[in-house]
């Protein structure tokens, strides 16, 4: 059994994921970029291999590509991509009626749209504003003194969502405090938070066009609340799952097994014949 594995380096935090010959998930990790991007990557690529009880001493693993904006960073890999043709290829594997993405991190935001083979038709990200991003959420979290992972749950209370009106992560916070000041719900303010996170990605969305399925990826897709609204405001459900947030890296894996089974094709040989 070959195995083969995508290490996705983040602004925030590092995706690496292994998978063996059946394209299934076989090991995962997910760490802290921290300052030391390298260092980050290793131990994410550390971590997997014990996840998935693989050991180097036997077949071991044959390939790896970093993804990522730290993806040159991953000095024990094989090779690079890009993130955008990393969520693309790992969407539709996953889900494989998706012809759009939308994966938001914890700095930026894209819009991919791509055929039924995860190949990039097109793609448009968010300037260098982060307001459609994760560090919104994060500067609310912060002002509101709420932990991340309460933030969706916490907004879901609210069937109310108070209109944020600024663009700018650096203000988010002063507003929301005012807002809160002013005897707004906690709930209703974090609920209008999503929603200006989700009208920002909305528009990204439009300049690619919105074609079912749509992928929701990224680590803002654990948050219940941005998954609820995007839902709510596209009409229809986004394909999500458990491991939306390892995209990326799981895209890297399935270009890094083509590379491994592309050197047992014999030179001249398009395919395997039997």
């Amino acid at each position: 059994m070959a195995y083969a594995a995508g290490v996705d380096v983040g602004s925030t935090q590092t995706k690496a994921v292994i998978i063996d010959e059946d394209l299934k998930i076989v090991g995962r990790a997910l760490v802290d970029t921290g300052s030391n991007v390298t260092v980050a990557a290793e131990h994410a690529y550390e971590v997997a291999l014990r996840d998935g009880n693989i050991h180097e001493e036997g077949e071991g693993v044959g390939f790896i590509v970093g993804t990522g904006y730290g993806r040159y960073k991953v000095t024990f890999g094989d090779a690079q991509t890009t993130e955008i043709s990393c969520h693309g290829r790992g969407a539709v594997h996953m889900f494989p009626g998706t012809r759009t993405v939308v994966d938001m991190g914890g700095q930026d935001t894209k819009a991919i749209k791509v055929s039924a083979t995860g190949e990039i038709l097109d793609f448009v990200m968010n300037d260098k504003c982060a307001a459609g991003t994760g560090r919104f959420l994060g500067a609310a979290a912060s002002a509101l003194g709420v932990p991340l992972d309460q933030l969706g749950p916490t907004a879901l209370q609210s069937n109310r969502p108070v209109k944020i009106s600024t663009t700018c992560t650096v203000f988010a916070d002063g507003e929301i405090l005012s807002l809160i000041g002013k005897g707004k719900k906690l709930e209703d303010v974090l609920l209008g938070v999503h929603h200006s996170v989700v009208s920002r990605s909305l528009s990204l969305l439009r300049r690619v066009g919105i074609e079912k399925e749509v992928a929701f990826t990224g680590g803002v897709a654990c948050n219940v609340g941005m998954v609820s609204v995007l839902n709510q405001e596209l009409g229809f459900e986004v394909n999500v799952s458990a491991d939306s947030h390892y995209m990326g890296a799981l895209g890297a894996a399935l270009f890094a097994m083509d590379r491994i089974v592309a050197g047992r094709i014999p030179a001249g040989l398009s395919e395997v014949k039997a």
